[in-house]
């Protein structure tokens, strides 16, 4: 090849090659997100996380990158996923709820992680205050709201001598934080707590039995034990069938068929840790990023549910409902 030649090779390789260049470094530098979730990822996640990320200029599948992961209850499964997010070199992972930030924080020290949100962050090791963090965990956290459920469910049941907690083995930090909040609720109220723990749901009909066995007027559900899908309508069935009132935190709850529940408004959660997420890729630093406490909450009735225990809703607690299932 002469060198007229050597020369024309070489301006139309360059002119070729500059696309692939290109977009090989603009697929370089798209941030890319693991998102971590314990239980079955809720249908909510996605659009509202999504809803906050566009918010704040970040839009899924052209200028950043989600990898979607639910852990499905499993203890075991949320640290391969947060293995599989450190391999993947990701630049944030969105941790929701506890189990799912302390498999990330054993996972990596040095990748920034979100909690979307997650039970009191201190007491859990997460971080050293609310106002500054001083590790790689930031996000939101939400307020311990048993006294609260406790108070809704003696309205429903004036008469309520027992309440039974149902909780998660799986998940024992969350469920050190119910039974404290609701054993101190319910000395000043005169009602008796009873504590059963189930490991999955293969122990849901033992575990039924075995607070009706006690007697227990009401139970109070671990919100880790009834992700969207099967195991939430499952609890809310066997509580039917038991004809105890129910009552746990998220609204998924009472979208299967449960009682009630009252707690984050987890749509918000959802969007306002894309906001922690955005402020992270544009610089800010974790260690320094105060923790956000939940400001909204909300009240969900089932009111099927409540006519097929007999119960009527007092005017008041309705009216106070955010949401009401007829």
């Amino acid at each position: 090849m002469g060198r007229v030649g050597r020369r024309q090779f070489l301006v139309t390789g360059a002119l070729f090659a500059a696309p692939f260049a290109a977009k090989a470094q603009l697929a370089k530098k798209t941030p890319r997100i693991g998102v971590l979730v314990f239980t079955v990822m809720p249908h909510d996640f996605r659009d509202a996380f999504g809803q906050g990320l566009r918010d704040e200029g970040y839009v899924e599948g052209q200028n950043i990158r989600i990898e979607w992961r639910s852990a499905n209850g499993r203890t075991d499964r949320a640290p391969e996923i947060a293995a599989e997010f450190v391999q993947l070199e990701v630049d944030v992972i969105v941790a929701s709820l506890s189990p799912a930030v302390l498999a990330a924080q054993k996972a990596t020290r040095t990748i920034p992680i979100v909690m979307a949100p997650a039970g009191d962050p201190v007491k859990q090791g997460f971080a050293s205050s609310l106002g500054r963090p001083g590790g790689n965990i930031t996000g939101l956290t939400g307020f311990e709201l048993s006294a609260k459920r406790l108070e809704l469910l003696r309205e429903l049941i004036p008469d309520l001598q027992k309440v039974s907690l149902l909780l998660n083995r799986a998940d024992p930090s969350f469920a050190k934080v119910l039974i404290g909040g609701t054993e101190v609720a319910a000395r000043n109220s005169g009602v008796r707590v009873h504590v059963q723990m189930v490991s999955g749901p293969d122990e849901f009909e033992g575990a039924f039995a075995a607070i009706a066995k006690e007697r227990s007027g009401a139970v109070i559900v671990q919100p880790t034990l009834i992700p969207p899908t099967g195991p939430a309508s499952q609890v809310a069935k066997l509580a039917l069938q038991h004809r105890l009132p129910s009552v746990s935190i998220s609204a998924t709850f009472p979208d299967s068929g449960g009682l009630m529940s009252y707690g984050l408004d987890f749509r918000d959660q959802y969007r306002r840790a894309a906001t922690y997420v955005a402020r992270i890729l544009k610089g800010g630093r974790p260690d320094v990023m105060p923790i956000e406490q939940a400001t909204r909450f909300e009240l969900v009735i089932n009111l099927k549910t409540a006519k097929v225990l007999g119960l009527q809703i007092p005017q008041s607690v309705l009216l106070r409902a955010d949401r009401v299932i007829e």
